[in-house]
């Protein structure tokens, strides 16, 4: 199977942009999509964003990738960085390490660590709405699974609501992994040679 068949594109997906290329909302002003930034055909969301939630997309029109990697049971990690409003404690955090229940399911054990300094990212577009007087703090937070929310569910069940989400790398292996790097904000970039061999060897598609 040869490479140029496929289209491999890396986004860094601001806040409020729609995980699609179509908005299909009948009622009110059409919200922003992937088709106000990215002019390529035929490419589409390896997994999903929320509209309040920024940061790493892969697309592809390889659908062998997006299945393997999407799919819950390859566990490909997925990394965050995470700002919630107060300061949790180890043993709140050792509730995520250890997976929480969120309604019917127990969700898988994650690496969480406090950061000890705020992430440089660039500015959310609005700002997070801050309460003068509960402090926040920000997280990195590397999940194997994808569920809806998931990531705003698990600070909430242990008391730490999120105030905003970044994905900052997409794993296809502990070692090996797809990140922002140098990606700036609303930017999109062809995968290198390199990432594109990557992503062949771990899922096995060549």
């Amino acid at each position: 199977m040869k490479e140029t068949q496929y289209k491999y594109l890396l986004f860094f997906k601001p806040y409020g942009v729609l995980c699609q290329f179509t908005d299909d909302k009948n009622e009110g002003e059409k919200r922003p999509t992937l088709a106000d930034y990215i002019p390529i055909s035929d490419v589409y969301p390896v997994g999903r964003l929320d509209l309040d939630s920024e940061g790493l997309l892969l697309l592809t029109n390889n659908g062998i990738l997006q299945h393997k990697l999407s799919d819950p049971k390859f566990a490909h990690p997925r990394t965050y960085f995470v700002q919630v409003e107060g300061i949790p404690t180890e043993k709140s955090l050792d509730k995520l390490r250890q997976g929480v229940t969120i309604k019917d399911y127990c969700t898988r054990p994650a690496k969480v660590q406090l950061l000890s300094a705020e992430p440089e990212l660039p500015p959310r577009n609005p700002p997070i709405r801050y309460r003068q007087n509960i402090p926040t703090s920000w997280l990195q937070i590397t999940l194997t699974e994808g569920r809806n929310r998931q990531v705003r569910k698990m600070t909430a069940a242990i008391g730490y609501p999120t105030l905003r989400l970044v994905r900052i790398s997409l794993g296809l292996s502990a070692k090996e992994q797809l990140s922002l790097n140098t990606l700036k904000w609303s930017e999109w970039r062809n995968l290198t040679l390199e990432e594109i061999n990557i992503i062949a060897r771990l899922v096995r598609i060549i």
